[in-house]
C-alpha cells in the first residue's frame, strides 16, 4: 500500500504511543500490528465485501422491466421492491454491532457474505414476488451487517489512514455496482436471455468474497476478532493502535473501558449518541444521500429506456453513474480528511444533482451521458458519509455506535423515497413529478450535511 501517506493522520490528534505488554501479548499472541499477513487479508477482505455490496441492487435495476413482466409486478411494487434495501439496511444494520461484540466482526463480515450468496442463488427461482422478496431480504440483510461493520474495521485497523481505506473500499464499491450495471444485460444475452440466470451468476461473486473472512474469523485474539483486546493501550496515555484513534482524556477513558470490558466480558457504557447533533445532522444526511442513490440504481435505467432509450444502452448509462465513483470514492475521502470542514463538499456534490436531475428531467435522452456523470459525481456523497463516520467520533466505540446510528437512521429515512418515486410514476404517467421530488431533496440534503461537516466529535458532543 505504498499510496497510503500521511495527511490522514487529520482523524487523530496525537502521535502513535509505543505498545506495552497486554493481555493478548501475555497468552502469547502478537498484535495485529505485527502480524503483517493479517492486515493484507483484511484490505483483500474489504475490497471483496465491497464489491459484493451493491451487485444484488444494480443488477436488478438493469432487469427491472423483465423481472416486473416475469412476476407480474405492479409500478407500485416495483416501487415496494426498490426499497427493501433501505428497509433492511434499517431493520438489520442495528444488530451488526451486538452481534460483532459476540462473534467478532470478521465472523459477522463471514456470514453476511454467506447470506448474499444464498440469497442471490434463490431469488431469481422463488417463482413469485413474496418468494423473491424474501430471498432478496436475506442477501440485503448480510449486505447490511457489512455495511455497519467496514467503517468499524477500517478505524480499528488504519486509525491514521481513514480516508484512504475509506476511499479504498469505497472504490471497489463503486465498481462493483458498475460493472453490475454494465454487464448484467449483455450477460443474460450470453446466457440465453434468461432474467433469473442472469441475476443469480452474481451469488458466485458472494461466494468468493466468504473465502478471506474465515481465517480472520478465527483468527481470535486480534482487534478484528475480539474488540478492542489487544489494541496498544497506556495507563498514562491515550490509545493509539488499531483499536482507536483517540487523542486524549475522555477518548483514552473510552479506549481503555473498551479493553477491560473486552478481557472482563463486560460491555463499555455506551455513548448517549442521541444527544449529539452531529449524530443527527449526519444520519439526516445519510439518509437523504442513500434515497438519491437507490432512486437512481432502481429506477435509473427504466427512465432512459421509457425516453427511448435501448436496454443495453440504459444499464450503459447507469453503468457510467456507478463508475464515476471509483476514482471519486478516492479523491473525496483523501480531500474530506485534509479539510477542517467537509461542507464545500457536500455543496458541490448537491449542485451536481441538481444539474443532473434538472436534464433528466428536461432532456433524458438528448443529454444522457452527460445527466449519467453529473449523477454519479452526486452519488459519491457515500463515501463522504463514510468518511465523516470516521471523522466524526475519537474512539473505535464512538465509530461503532455512529456507523450503526447514522446508518440504520439514515436508511429508514430512506425507506419512502423509492416506493414513492414508483407511486408517482404510476400514478402521473410519467418521470416529471418523480425527477422533481428527487431535485427537491437535494436542499435538506446540503443543509445537513454542512452542518455534518463541522470539526466536532460526538463523544464530545454527548458529554455535554
Amino acid at each position: 500500500m505504498g499510496f497510503m501517506t500521511g495527511e490522514e493522520t487529520a482523524t487523530t490528534t496525537s502521535p502513535p504511543i509505543r505498545p506495552i505488554r497486554s493481555s493478548a501479548q501475555d497468552t502469547g499472541l502478537r498484535p495485529p500490528a505485527t502480524r503483517a499477513w493479517l492486515t493484507r487479508l483484511v484490505i483483500v477482505g474489504i475490497v471483496l465485501t465491497a464489491l459484493n455490496l451493491r451487485p444484488a441492487i444494480t443488477s436488478l435495476g438493469a432487469l427491472l422491466e423483465e423481472v416486473r413482466d416475469g412476476l407480474g409486478m405492479s409500478g407500485s411494487v416495483a416501487g415496494l421492491l426498490t426499497s427493501v434495501p433501505s428497509l433492511c439496511f434499517a431493520v438489520f444494520g442495528v444488530m451488526a454491532p451486538r452481534l460483532a461484540r459476540r462473534f467478532g466482526p470478521a465472523a459477522v463480515v463471514c456470514a453476511g457474505m454467506l447470506a448474499i450468496a444464498a440469497g442471490l442463488a434463490i431469488r431469481p427461482f422463488a417463482g413469485n414476488t413474496v418468494g423473491f422478496l424474501v430471498a432478496s431480504a436475506l442477501a440485503l440483510m448480510g449486505i447490511a451487517v457489512s455495511n455497519v461493520l467496514m467503517p468499524v474495521i477500517v478505524k480499528r485497523w488504519f486509525p491514521d489512514r481513514v480516508g484512504t481505506m475509506t476511499g479504498l473500499y469505497s472504490m471497489a464499491l463503486a465498481l462493483g455496482t458498475a460493472v453490475a450495471a454494465a454487464v448484467t444485460v449483455p450477460m443474460t444475452r450470453s446466457l440465453g436471455g434468461d432474467w433469473q440466470w442472469g441475476l443469480a451468476v452474481w451469488a458466485g461473486l458472494a461466494a468468493v468474497a466468504v473465502l478471506p473472512w474465515i481465517p480472520l474469523a478465527r483468527a481470535k485474539g486480534t482487534v478484528l476478532s475480539a474488540g478492542t483486546a489487544s489494541a496498544p493501550v497506556s495507563a498514562s496515555a491515550p490509545a493509539s493502535g488499531p483499536a482507536s484513534a483517540s487523542a486524549s482524556g475522555p477518548a483514552s477513558v473510552s479506549a481503555s473501558a473498551s479493553v477491560v470490558a473486552a478481557e472482563t466480558g463486560q460491555e463499555p457504557a455506551p455513548l448517549r449518541i442521541t444527544r449529539s447533533r452531529t449524530a443527527w445532522a449526519l444520519a439526516v444526511f445519510f439518509g437523504l444521500q442513500a434515497t438519491a442513490a437507490y432512486v437512481t440504481m432502481g429506477w435509473m435505467a427504466q427512465i432512459f429506456r421509457d425516453a427511448g432509450v435501448s436496454a443495453g444502452t440504459a444499464g450503459l448509462l447507469l453503468a457510467v453513474t456507478m463508475v464515476m465513483g471509483v476514482p471519486l470514492a478516492f479523491v473525496i475521502p483523501r480531500l474530506a480528511t485534509r479539510l477542517p470542514h467537509q461542507g464545500p463538499i457536500v455543496v458541490v456534490l448537491g449542485l451536481c444533482g441538481f444539474a443532473g436531475y434538472g436534464g433528466l428531467y428536461l432532456a433524458p435522452a438528448g443529454g444522457a451521458w452527460a445527466w449519467a456523470v453529473l449523477l454519479g459525481i452526486a452519488n459519491c456523497a457515500f463515501p463522504l458519509a463514510l468518511t465523516m463516520v470516521g471523522m466524526r467520533a475519537r474512539t473505535g466505540a464512538g465509530v461503532v455506535q455512529l456507523s450503526a446510528f447514522a446508518q440504520s437512521t439514515g436508511y429508514l429515512i430512506s425507506i419512502p423515497g423509492p416506493l414513492l418515486v414508483g407511486v408517482l410514476y404510476q400514478h402521473s404517467g410519467g418521470w416529471g413529478l418523480p425527477i422533481a421530488l428527487m431535485a427537491g431533496l437535494m436542499v435538506p440534503q446540503i443543509v445537513v450535511g454542512v452542518l455534518a461537516g463541522r470539526d466536532r466529535t460526538v463523544e464530545d458532543e454527548a458529554a455535554r
